[in-house]
């Protein structure tokens, strides 16, 4: 059964089907239409969950064992499988054809994949699928679909709009679907659920400032100290507000703090990156942090931002953008700093 992204959500209202098949070059749609998935099977008790990733190295061999295998406690279990090029190649197609033919019972099978060839469609592992469960392709959004997209966010975080206010916001983020959800934080950061002006979308999105808070998190995360500064100093002379530094600052650490956990688990690099919505052109900026700081640092930053947070509320005393330039700081040499 073929669905469109915005059909999801009903659907598994409905019911779940055993199989389910995500593809499309656009992360965030792909990433939050898989989460959804998860949570329903979580709410139904598919409580085991497996994950394999069908890269080079990968055996289909694997995904019969998984479907095959039974926990001590015969749990429902995910089966969650991800195809890194939107193709399963030849022993990836008999693999899913075989899967098809006889769905194990208590199984539910989520396919995650890049963009699928138009060729794959009229394939048999396509259609087997296509036959067994739902299907969903994800396109990046334009024009009328992109608005309605950008409104149902805001709506979701409780805030009001006018046209002309999102479509300010359509045009900043340029079909970014990840920028768009990280502005719309900011605007729910900043003015809390209500009413959205045009003129409060334009001073938060506009692209009229030299310097932004995620051309200051590439130097937080990267350490480059003199960086930090200029930049630092440069949003506050432009008028950016100290709450829009702090969320982006505790977010991206509680971020690492996720992904050392994962990591410290044996979890898969590659996998634990994607999970966490960190894509190529970031790998190396959060590796190097990685490789910078320790989870005790981490949580150094958390609470140092949380004394931020209370003066930027009048809950104590001090210049909040001093302690945020601190927050930054341990970020880029953080055992100079706890050893001083």
């Amino acid at each position: 059964m073929r669905l469109k992204p915005d059909q999801i959500a009903a659907a598994l209202k409905k019911g779940l089907a055993p199989v389910y098949f995500i593809s499309g070059d656009e992360p965030l749609q792909l990433g939050e239409m898989a989460d959804a998935v998860r949570a329903t099977a979580r709410a139904a008790g598919y409580d085991t969950r497996e994950v394999l990733v069908a890269d080079a190295g990968f055996s289909w061999h694997q995904l019969t064992e998984s479907a095959g295998s039974l926990s001590i406690f015969a749990d429902k279990k995910i089966i969650d499988l991800r195809l890194p090029t939107g193709t399963p190649g030849t022993e990836g197609a008999k693999a899913l054809v075989a899967y098809c033919e006889r769905v194990p019972e208590d199984t539910l099978l989520l396919i995650t994949a890049a963009k699928t060839a138009s060729a794959s469609l009229k394939s048999r592992w396509f259609q087997a699928l296509d036959k067994a469960g739902c299907i969903v392709q994800v396109w990046p959004l334009d024009g009328q679909d992109l608005l309605r997209w950008l409104q149902q966010r805001m709506e979701r975080r409780g805030l009001k709009a006018e046209t002309a206010g999102i479509k300010i916001l359509a045009s900043r983020i340029e079909g970014n679907l990840l920028a768009a959800a990280q502005e719309i934080e900011k605007l729910y950061v900043l003015y809390g659920t209500g009413d959205i002006s045009q003129q409060q979308i334009f001073d938060v999105v506009a692209d009229s400032s030299r310097f932004d808070v995620f051309k200051l998190m590439d130097s937080v995360l990267s350490g480059r100290v003199g960086r930090i500064l200029k930049i630092l100093s440069g949003l506050q002379a432009e008028g950016v507000a100290a709450p829009v530094v702090l969320w982006a600052l505790t977010r991206d650490a509680r971020v690492l703090i996720k992904i050392k956990q994962a990591l410290s688990a044996g979890q898969n690099r590659a996998l634990v990156f994607k999970n966490n919505q960190i894509w190529a052109q970031r790998q190396q900026l959060v590796g190097d942090a990685l490789n910078r700081l320790g989870e005790p640092d981490l949580c150094n930053i958390l609470v140092l931002s949380a004394k931020a947070d209370r003066q930027i509320k009048g809950r104590q005393q001090g210049d909040p953008w001093e302690t945020l330039l601190a927050v930054c700081l341990m970020f880029a040499i953080p055992r100079q700093l706890m050893g001083s």
